[in-house]
């Protein structure tokens, strides 16, 4: 199926796709992690809208469990895992038992002192833990702003091109994302040829529906999570308005603000990789204008006095993150 056609940027009409397809809000948070509401409440949105969801609270479950109480609705089980890198991965399940079983055994023993805070597994061994049972593995705002997403300075081409091929697929359009990043994450979709998911990543309830999944299949999750899989799915929807950004940035700052050394640690560690892949670009583009071998030494000296003086600008920074944590 050409990706192309399956990804449309503009508000959903929630009504009219609900006559003919299984309609989910793919991604969502709870009070439980970083979101402003609680179980009840997004239940009570979704019905109003007409849709099912998915709760995909940031390295817990208690939001998805509770969710799953929920017969009247559709329900995807489902968590959104920080890796040791910062980049995040969603894992959906089958089955709610799955969920229980992969948390208990593959991430609460290796969470940080916050439930925002990363897990000491690294995305490549998420991965491959999450095979281990009947899942369906995306890649969240693969680009995005920082380290959130999958393609960033943190990983290399030979690295960024293993993990996605571990993947299931990518998410392709983010309500909580910008513009010019879903649209390379809408590109990255299309190159990979693999499985797409859209959702709104809202925090309030608010924003649920503002970006969908939706395929041509019954209205069950082996059903839809099947036609996910197998690239049948489609994507519409579009970003979230300011105000509501504000509102949804101002619920996660309230539950991250006790996750702060850890942020600050993160921000610089990715910050030094961002440092290093620009400087080698700019490295390589003015070596391959130079022919002379004592201007190259020249050169060398320079860009290693450069480095010794970035680096040695974050040293407070640094300090400051180990003091705080």
């Amino acid at each position: 199926m050409d990706t192309l056609n399956r990804i449309r940027f503009e508000a959903p009409d929630l009504n009219a796709l609900g006559q003919d397809y299984t309609v989910v809000d793919f991604h969502f948070h709870s009070h439980y992690s970083d979101g402003a509401d609680e179980v009840a409440d997004i239940a009570q949105r979704a019905r109003e809208l007409g849709i099912g969801l998915a709760i995909t609270d940031h390295n817990t479950i208690d939001g998805a469990l509770e969710l799953d109480g929920y017969d009247d609705l559709l329900t995807i089980p489902g968590i959104e895992v920080t890796s040791r890198e910062g980049a995040h991965i969603l894992v959906y399940f089958y089955r709610i038992d799955d969920l229980k079983a992969f948390y208990v055994d593959d991430i609460e023993p290796y969470k940080g002192p916050t439930v925002m805070s990363s897990i000491e597994l690294d995305v490549e061994s998420i991965i491959r833990r999450a095979r281990k049972y009947n899942s369906v593995v995306i890649f969240p705002h693969p680009y995005s702003a920082a380290f959130t997403g999958i393609c960033n300075h943190s990983f290399s081409d030979s690295q960024l091109h293993r993990l996605l091929g571990m993947a299931d697929g990518v998410e392709v359009i983010n309500s909580e994302n910008l513009k010019r990043w879903n649209l390379k994450s809408a590109l990255l979709g299309f190159n990979l040829d693999r499985a797409i998911s859209g959702g709104s990543d809202g925090h309030s309830i608010q924003q649920m529906g503002m970006t969908v999944t939706y395929a041509a299949c019954g209205r069950s999750r082996k059903a839809f999570l099947n036609a996910v899989r197998r690239k049948q799915a489609k994507v519409v929807g579009t970003e979230s308005k300011l105000l509501k950004k504000i509102q949804s940035n101002g619920a996660k700052l309230k539950n991250s603000i006790n996750n702060y050394p850890d942020l600050v640690e993160k921000n610089i560690r990715y910050g030094k990789s961002v440092i290093r892949f620009r400087t080698r670009k700019v490295a390589e583009k003015i070596w391959n204008r130079i022919n002379d071998k004592h201007v190259k030494k020249a050169f060398y000296v320079v860009a290693g006095l450069t480095f010794i003086k970035i680096n040695y600008n974050v040293l407070p920074l640094i300090i400051f993150a180990l003091m705080k944590s």
